[in-house]
């Protein structure tokens, strides 16, 4: 135990005193593929990766979890948006992460949106968004993936095409539907994401009407993968209430709490330059995906699993999110600012905080402070 805590030091040091430094002086989408391109390389060969084990991993028996059939490792893992192309696959559980989560994936090709679209907030310990689903397309990815085994479970996030013909209701739907067909026997589980903020039409499947018609199509692509569907923080109650009762209806396990928030009256935006365009990842979407989380437990009472993501830079950000509800935990974020041994200090750090509160496992943590509150009310 204190090798690993000597280890996660000595990296931490070296990433913030001369890595970062430098990274933070380049452009981040330059960056962010430089990074796609190494840890591609890393996961080539069996000794690459068990050389990037020994820098990054740490396991615990009581972060051990069985959901929905699927047995993760620990309760953290990689966010879709990192990984649009699943580039990182063989190279990720080496590097801590209990589960992974590639794309969005949509049906068609799409180059996304115009550079630039990635900016760093540093003062907010933030990232705006801006990419618009930049990805190969659901005929490649799945290509690629077709007949691979993953060492941890493996998400496919779908979305529709960020092009203009796909506003159109059931053209977008179509989209969905290919999608999610081309990935249905690839991976562990699916993200049916409906609330990316940078793309043409907005988010019209934020809509109850509009999201019925999309899973009444999805539910007819036969899979044996769970579904969950990525919310967006800025919902409002009704919306949510909306949303949760047409999934109560269909094929559908789980949320991912949340997206990227579009709001810029937010009180944790510090820095002064802030792009116009763009959604907010990191410290300024914290408070509103752990609302989001709070919200969905509450109102689906334990029905779905809940996947809490945004600002989780600490294993303190990751337990709060899982006592107000959530069963796993996603970032991205967090390790662009803090390093890569930050998934391993997440994880030791958990297993602290749940032997401090007499907590054999995750499970038993799930939800003690929502269910608080609600007694409280």
């Amino acid at each position: 135990m204190n090798r690993i805590i000597i280890r996660n030091k000595v990296i931490k040091f070296f990433y913030q005193n001369l890595l970062k430094p430098v990274y933070f002086l380049m452009d981040p989408e330059l960056v962010h593929d430089r990074m796609l391109a190494f840890g591609r390389f890393l996961g080539r060969t069996s000794m690459l990766r068990s050389l990037v084990s020994a820098f990054f991993g740490y396991s615990n028996p009581q972060l051990e979890q069985e959901i929905l059939g699927i047995k993760f490792k620990n309760p953290v893992g990689l966010a879709a948006g990192f990984d649009k192309n699943a580039m990182l696959v063989d190279i990720l559980p080496s590097v801590g992460f209990g589960f992974m989560e590639v794309g969005s994936i949509t049906g068609e090709p799409c180059q996304g949106n115009p550079k630039p679209r990635l900016w760093r907030l540093k003062q907010s310990k933030s990232l705006v968004v801006y990419y618009g689903l930049s990805n190969y397309g659901s005929e490649a990815i799945s290509a690629k993936l077709a007949g691979k085994t993953f060492d941890i479970p493996l998400g496919t996030n779908v979305a529709k095409t960020n092009i203009k013909a796909t506003d159109d209701i059931a053209v977008g739907v179509a989209d969905y539907a290919k999608a999610f067909k081309k990935l249905a026997v690839i991976g562990d589980y699916f993200t049916v994401n409906i609330s990316c903020p940078n793309t043409s039409g907005g988010e019209p499947f934020l809509e109850a009407e509009n999201l019925e018609k999309l899973f009444v199509e999805l539910d007819k692509i036969e899979t044996k993968k769970p579904v969950f569907v990525k919310l967006s923080p800025d919902i409002s109650d009704i919306e949510l209430d909306g949303i949760i009762q047409v999934c109560k209806n269909h094929r559908v396990h789980g949320f991912i709490c949340s997206n990227l928030t579009k709001r810029r009256d937010n009180s944790k935006i510090l820095d002064r330059a802030v792009p116009p365009k763009g959604g907010f990842g990191g410290k300024i979407v914290e408070e509103l995906a752990n609302q989001l989380v709070k919200k969905v437990y509450q109102k689906s009472e334990g029905r779905f699993v809940i996947i809490g993501c945004g600002g989780v830079f600490t294993a303190e950000d990751a337990y709060k999110k899982i006592k107000l509800g959530a069963n796993l935990i996603q970032l991205i974020t967090g390790m662009i600012y803090g390093g890569p041994q930050t998934i391993s200090e997440i994880n030791q750090g958990l297993v602290e905080l749940l032997k401090k509160d007499g907590y054999k496992s995750i499970p038993e943590a799930v939800g003690v402070e929502n269910r608080v509150l609600q007694k409280v009310a």
